[in-house]
């Protein structure tokens, strides 16, 4: 299952494979043979959002503090991942960041992680619940054969071992834009639908995950800026509610930028 997965979740996985063995590693990524694909996979939601287990997972490379961290200096990048508890306080993680600055993640966990807006959620029945555990990966992963052969099955896996009914996927970095695409394509496959928020719209053009939210934000912040609550449930509500209304594969702009505008001009923020 897994080799057949990899195939789909990479069209042209041998011709990545050997783009991917002449790239210098430079850090800029300017030379990167990023993935290319043609086709999306596409599963509708089969129950409204109020009924809803939501999964959440992050490319922001949080670790409980005392655990290992997460190895950003390989080649391949670190191909594992955690399951961390919802209860588990924001001053508990650590982040073992690369491609982007942990700084905004570390002042306000909710701008990359956002488990207390994503609760609020759930307290007032927008969604069913929040799952009891989330999950984050490395934010570095050049090596996207590897992440589709290894990382993409397993974390389907556990989405489905946990009951969830639609995936939230929110990368930190430029180049994890690429491997949460590629994980989001991975869950689709199963029948479960995803959602991605993105703030680099031709990463996911390429990759072509089933459906991104675009908007001109930060790496590092994601979902939002940070002690910015308002700002963050802008970015998470229009995307949150478009897995349940969109009817097929699609990057789709949110309307974040224009209402931020109005809110300073008001002079409200």
């Amino acid at each position: 299952m897994i080799a057949k997965m990899a195939m789909e979740l990479i069209e042209k996985s041998r011709e990545f494979e050997s783009r991917f063995s002449r790239w210098s590693g430079n850090e800029n990524l300017a030379t990167y043979p990023f993935v290319e694909n043609v086709d999306a996979p596409f599963s509708p939601l089969k129950r409204s959002l109020p009924l809803t287990n939501l999964a959440l997972i992050s490319s922001a490379g949080a670790y409980i503090d005392g655990t290992n961290p997460f190895d950003t200096i390989s080649r391949d990048g670190d191909l594992s991942f955690r399951e961390i508890p919802i209860e588990v306080e924001a001053e508990d993680l650590r982040y073992a960041a690369r491609g982007y600055d942990a700084k905004y993640v570390q002042e306000d966990m909710n701008a990359q992680i956002p488990v207390e807006r994503l609760l609020g959620y759930q307290a007032n029945g927008v969604i069913g619940k929040l799952n009891n555990v989330w999950w984050t990966m490395n934010g570095f992963i050049p090596n996207a054969a590897r992440a589709a052969e290894e990382l993409a099955p397993k974390i389907a896996e556990r989405i489905n071992r946990y009951e969830c009914h639609a995936a939230l996927l929110i990368p930190a970095s430029r180049l994890c834009h690429q491997t949460l695409g590629i994980v989001a394509r991975a869950i689709e496959q199963t029948g479960i639908p995803t959602m991605m928020i993105a703030v680099e719209r031709q990463i996911p053009d390429k990759v072509r995950p089933p459906r991104t939210a675009f908007y001109n934000g930060e790496y590092g912040c994601v979902a939002g800026k940070p002690n910015w609550k308002e700002y963050q449930f802008r970015v998470l509500d229009e995307s949150i509610r478009w897995i349940e209304t969109l009817d097929q594969p699609v990057v789709k702009k949110l309307v974040v930028d224009l209402e931020t505008e109005t809110e300073n001009i008001r002079g409200e923020k």
